[in-house]
């Protein structure tokens, strides 16, 4: 508007709607700050007589004010072609970098903001400059030689859009340094051109040095959260893989990138608090956890142990999560994809488990049976069963796989441990009777409970309980004997010493 008079002079009611447009916005501003809280020790303050004063006492309350000073009553003296008038609004301008930071914080694709950022600041200074070079043209003299922007007398350029888009494109040479424009001819446009060619090598730096950090920060964010594919493409090759095995992990890696999956969630959530992260990881897993029909009655506190130990997994297509006869050791979660439950041909499909669904918690259960021969009783007397043992006579099935899941595509699962579920149900004997009363039940509705092994398992943990407890009184009759025998030692060995001493006595007067 400075440099382009008849921009100013045709749209006036226009340009002044929006300057008083923003000046009431600047006020309103003001007035949003004067009642914006801050933190203090973590804790939002919220009264007005604070937030007041730190607001009046802040280095930027002077520049606000400064900012929305009526400066537009020059116009009064000078006229309204002088927009220049306003230029204490820039003063506005670190809010604008506080908004853009707070932006870059708050959005999901901080890298893509980063670089409209950028581009926005190209933008700015290759307008700036091309208004810079249209005063100078009008001050040297439109037309007057064929550096400067043509006059009226030109086809076309007696428009100020046109002018305006010929000092842009000017201006866009120069900073970008592509080169093909005229010569100058005086020695202020020796000076311009020589300044746009410093300001372009500076900004090439800046901006190559901020697009370099866009990818550095991007390749950063993939190393943290993806594995890194080379050190097993080396291996491969070392080893004399197939191609084919190479190609599917190499597919597999390329399907966590894609699809923005997250292995290493753990690695992720380490540096929060432990209680922080039990509550991230519920928010995100406790859903899928509360599906399950062992956990649907117990409390909120020992599901949020179990999904701080939930391990995510992906599987590829054709890939058996576990096959039949195979000892059980966890249970998995459905988070995406989908499941098939296979014959032993490995072909045919007998049923399809879809997002949400859970299976192997089976293996889980440890259902006490009929106990394996006990040790004789001089090594280790009446040893019970314990979830330390193959396989839980209780358990038909032994608590091996019944049945071949194969993936169908790329799934996501989450994997539960039985040493993971036995570390935390140490700490709540109550969940450990509930999920043993719950597992008992569901074995029975599958028919794979033997009950008449579970009774003897039963019966011979009271037989061994008897048979310690016959050891423990046995031990104690022994405890006593010897307790009786020592006294009697002492009392022989005292009387002993009183005789030795008796004849001594003798032999001296003697």
């Amino acid at each position: 508007r400075s440099c382009f008079p008849d921009v100013q002079e045709q749209h006036t009611v226009l340009w002044l709607s929006l300057d008083y447009l923003c000046d009431m916005l600047y006020l309103l501003d003001i007035a949003v700050r004067l009642h914006t809280g801050f933190l203090e020790d973590g804790i939002l303050v919220r009264d007005h007589g604070r937030i007041r004063q730190r607001y009046l006492r802040s280095p930027s309350f002077p520049w606000d004010v400064a900012a929305v000073l009526p400066t537009d009553l020059l116009y009064l003296r000078l006229g309204l072609g002088v927009p220049a008038v306003r230029a204490n609004r820039f003063l506005r301008a670190p809010r604008l970098f506080e908004a853009f930071d707070r932006r870059e914080t708050r959005t999901a694709h901080p890298n893509a903001f980063r670089v409209a950022k950028l581009m926005l600041y190209v933008f700015i200074a290759i307008h700036w400059y091309g208004c810079l070079y249209f005063a100078l043209s009008a001050w040297l003299g439109l037309g007057t030689d064929a550096w400067v922007c043509p006059n009226a007398s030109r086809p076309g350029f007696a428009r100020p859009l046109r002018q305006y888009l010929h000092s842009f494109y000017f201006s866009t040479l120069i900073l970008a340094t592509v080169g093909d424009t005229p010569e100058p001819w005086r020695e202020e446009e020796f000076l311009f051109v020589t300044t746009g060619f410093l300001l372009a090598v500076l900004g090439f730096a800046t901006i190559t040095g901020s697009i370099s950090s866009v990818i550095s920060n991007m390749n950063m964010a993939d190393a943290a959260f993806y594995p890194d594919p080379e050190p097993v493409r080396r291996y491969l090759r070392a080893q004399g893989a197939g191609r084919q095995l190479v190609r599917r992990v190499a597919r597999w890696h390329q399907h966590l990138r894609v699809q923005r999956k997250l292995p290493a969630e753990q690695v992720v959530l380490r540096p929060l608090p432990r209680g922080l992260r039990a509550e991230v990881a519920a928010s995100v897993h406790l859903p899928a956890l509360r599906r399950v029909g062992l956990f649907q009655s117990w409390e909120r506190g020992v599901l949020q142990q179990l999904v701080l130990r939930l391990r995510p997994q992906v599987f590829s297509p054709g890939e058996f999560v576990c096959r039949r006869g195979d000892v059980g050791r966890e249970m998995y979660f459905i988070r995406e994809g989908r499941l098939a439950v296979v014959a032993e041909d490995g072909v045919t499909q007998l049923a399809i488990l879809g997002e949400g669904l859970y299976f192997g918690e089976i293996s889980l259960i440890n259902i006490k049976g009929e106990p394996p021969a006990l040790p004789q009783p001089a090594t280790a007397p009446g040893l019970p069963w314990t979830h330390h043992s193959p396989c839980p006579p209780g358990n038909t099935s032994g608590n091996r796989r019944t049945a071949n899941i194969m993936s169908i595509g790329y799934s996501d699962l989450f994997c539960l441990s039985k040493e993971d579920l036995a570390e935390v149900l140490a700490e709540f004997p109550s969940a450990r009777a509930m999920m043993e009363a719950k597992g008992r039940e569901l074995l029975l509705r599958m028919g794979k409970l033997d009950v008449h092994a579970e009774a003897t398992a039963v019966a011979a943990v009271e037989e061994a309980e008897r048979r310690v407890q016959a050891l423990e009184m046995a031990l104690e009759g022994l405890q006593t004997q010897a307790a009786r025998l020592l006294a009697q030692l002492e009392s022989s060995a005292f009387k002993l010493a009183l005789r030795v001493e008796r004849l001594e006595c003798r032999l001296q007067q003697q």
